[in-house]
Formats: structure tokens, C-alpha cells, sequence
């Protein structure tokens, strides 16, 4: 049984791409007493996740992020973000009434630029190590923890903060690359979550009053999914295994905050807010194929971004950009982004006392 006063959820619809559980058929408000209101305002935030929030940690050699067209409709130019433009991170921060925090490679530009908190999200990255060699979840705690001792950022920061975790399945990507049995996958989809309850508590012993967790969205509406069947349906059955991890992601958060008589952790639920925005069929149809990515490689041998041996690029990317849900085959555009947090902003800045 969820807690409703624990979930920030986007409204659903159950027609179109795929279904959900009848937990998401209703947008739940999160409601708090003016005291409580007016008790928190929050002055920095600290990222913890992969690329559905990375603002830039990724080295310029490593990944595509930094190459042309990321970065086309903001700021213009590559800028180590995974999309089109802006991420969940500055979305999340603009609520806040925010600039998006320093990614915490540029930690040493000055304590100027620490006055937001800071991004320590990797892209590619999981709670276990996965098949980048980035920082996994634990270590980039532990890059803050080393942070907090270090006096760059103190225990009244981390008061006055919001903590915004992001698992978006490269734990999962990689458990398929490995060969991961199917059969052992929901005792991993458990370990999983058991590990990011681990972590969760860390940031809870650090001082975090409010920490926002991300809930898986549907691995199966990805363009990775439904390339198969030319970007046309979800992949149900991969649905319903993110539908496990999201429903043990539930319990566990239940449990952190009954176990700390607290209401410090609030799912984020992706899912619905993906599902609203894909399944939104009437009205004004923003996304004309929700499923199909904007950029994507000319064959499979290649990805948004690539350019063969004498510089030519190998990716095709569509008219316009703010037009498309998808950017490339995993993540969305910045229009897309900007509308799954438009379904969830109302009743996250109630559960976080913006």
C-alpha cells in the first residue's frame, strides 16, 4: 500500500502507447499545512543520478553529449547535457527559483559558483557499476561526504537543501549486456532497490531535509524498445518489469520514512508523467509521434552525434526539435522534459515547499 502523501504523480491516461496499474489513474495531490509550507525554503540543490540529470560531468572526449547536435535548442551549442537542451536537473531547479547547480567537475572555478549546490550525476551510471567508468551512485555520495569535510559545503547547506536522485536503468542495461538471465531479473530488480535505499539514507545521515526520487519511467516506450516495431508501440512486457522496480521503489521509500518518522522522501513518478505526455491523444497534440526520436543514426552501427572517419555525419535529426518527445534513442528532448515536468510541477512544489 503506497502513502499518497509520499508520491508526486502525473496524471495518466490508459489508451494509445501502453497501460499502466490503476495506481496511476489519478493525479495524487500532496498536501501540507501552511506551518509546514513555510517551514522550508530551500536555497541549494545536489544531483545525484545519471544522464536524465547530468549537466556536464562527462569528459568532452567520452561521450556524444559533447558533440553536435546536443545542445542545439539550449544553449545553442553542446554542453554535456543528453538531450536537445535542458534536462530534468534545470527544470527542477527552475522550480526551485534555482539556477541549475555546478556540475562538480568545475568544483574549482570558486566558491562563487557553489552558491546553487552542486551535480555530481554521471551519465551512463547506476547504482551498481555499470559499463561506464564513471562515478556509481555510492561514490558520488561519497564525492559530497568528502566535500562536507572538507568545508566546501557545510551541515546548514545540506538543511537547506533539496536532493534530487535519478535511476533511469542503466543498472538494468547493463545486467542485459552482461547475459542477466531473465529468470534472476526481479531478485536483481530487488538488489537494485535495496541499494538505493542504502544510499537514500546515506543522504538522509548527511543532513538532506527533502529528497526527490526519480521512479523509473517506461524502459519500454524508449526508442530502444520500439525500434522493432518502427517507434510505433511500447514494449508492455518491459513495462511491467519497470512497474516491479517502481513498486519496490515505493515500499522502500514507505519504509525510509516511517523509519525516520520523517516525510523527507518523495517519489518523483516519472512513469505517469511519461505515460501522460505519450498517451496525450487530443487537445493540442504537441508530439505529433511521441515514440519516434529526433535524431538518430543512419543505421544502427550508429548513434545521434556520430561522424564516420572523414567527419561526415552519420545521424539524421528532424525538422523540429521542439516538436519531438524523444531526442535520441533513451533520452528526451527538451520539450519533452519540459512537458513531464509540467504534469508533476504543481504537486512537487506542494511536497517540497517551493
Amino acid at each position: 500500500m503506497y502513502d499518497r502523501h509520499r508520491v508526486v504523480e502525473g496524471s495518466s491516461h490508459h489508451h494509445g502507447y501502453a497501460h499502466s496499474s490503476g495506481r496511476h489513474r489519478h493525479q495524487l495531490q500532496t498536501t501540507y499545512s501552511s506551518r509546514q509550507a513555510h517551514a522550508f525554503r530551500p536555497t541549494k540543490l545536489f544531483v545525484f543520478g545519471d544522464s536524465y540529470a547530468d549537466t556536464g560531468n562527462i569528459g568532452k572526449a567520452e561521450s556524444n553529449s559533447w558533440k553536435v547536435p546536443y545542445g542545439i535548442t539550449f544553449p545553442g551549442k553542446p554542453s554535456g547535457r543528453f538531450s536537445s537542451g535542458r534536462v530534468l536537473t534545470d527544470y527542477f531547479a527552475k522550480s526551485m527559483g534555482a539556477r541549475s547547480p555546478i556540475p562538480y567537475k568545475w568544483k574549482r572555478l570558486g566558491t562563487q559558483h557553489l552558491q546553487y549546490g552542486m551535480n555530481f550525476a554521471y551519465g551512463g551510471t547506476g547504482v551498481f557499476n555499470t559499463l561506464v567508468p564513471h562515478p556509481n551512485m555510492t561514490a558520488q555520495i561519497g564525492l559530497l561526504e568528502q566535500l562536507i569535510k572538507d568545508k566546501t559545503f557545510s551541515a546548514g547547506d545540506m538543511k537547506w537543501s533539496v536532493v534530487l536522485v535519478t535511476l533511469s536503468g542503466n543498472d538494468y542495461s547493463a545486467y542485459n549486456a552482461r547475459n542477466g538471465m531473465i529468470q534472476s531479473l526481479p531478485a536483481f530488480i530487488e538488489s537494485v532497490v535495496i541499494q538505493l535505499s542504502k544510499n537514500l539514507r546515506r543522504l538522509y545521515a548527511l543532513g538532506a531535509k527533502k529528497v526527490a526520487v526519480a521512479a523509473l519511467q517506461p524502459l519500454g516506450c524508449l526508442p530502444t524498445s520500439t525500434a522493432a516495431n518502427s517507434f510505433q508501440s511500447c514494449n508492455d512486457t518491459v513495462n511491467l518489469l519497470v512497474e516491479l522496480h517502481n513498486q519496490m521503489l515505493h515500499q522502500a521509500v514507505d519504509d525510509l520514512n516511517n523509519q525516520t518518522h520523517s516525510s523527507t522522501f518523495i517519489i518523483v513518478d516519472l512513469y505517469s508523467s511519461f505515460m501522460s505526455v505519450l498517451n496525450s491523444t487530443g487537445g493540442d497534440p504537441k508530439f505529433d509521434k511521441p515514440l519516434k526520436p529526433c535524431c538518430i543514426g543512419i543505421n544502427s552501427g550508429y548513434n545521434c552525434g556520430s561522424v564516420d572517419k572523414t567527419g561526415s555525419k552519420m545521424y539524421t535529426v528532424c525538422e523540429d526539435p521542439e516538436s519531438a518527445f524523444f531526442w535520441d534513442m533513451v533520452h528526451p528532448t527538451q520539450a519533452g522534459w519540459q512537458a513531464v515536468f509540467s504534469s508533476i510541477s504543481a504537486a512537487l512544489s506542494a511536497a517540497l515547499s517551493f
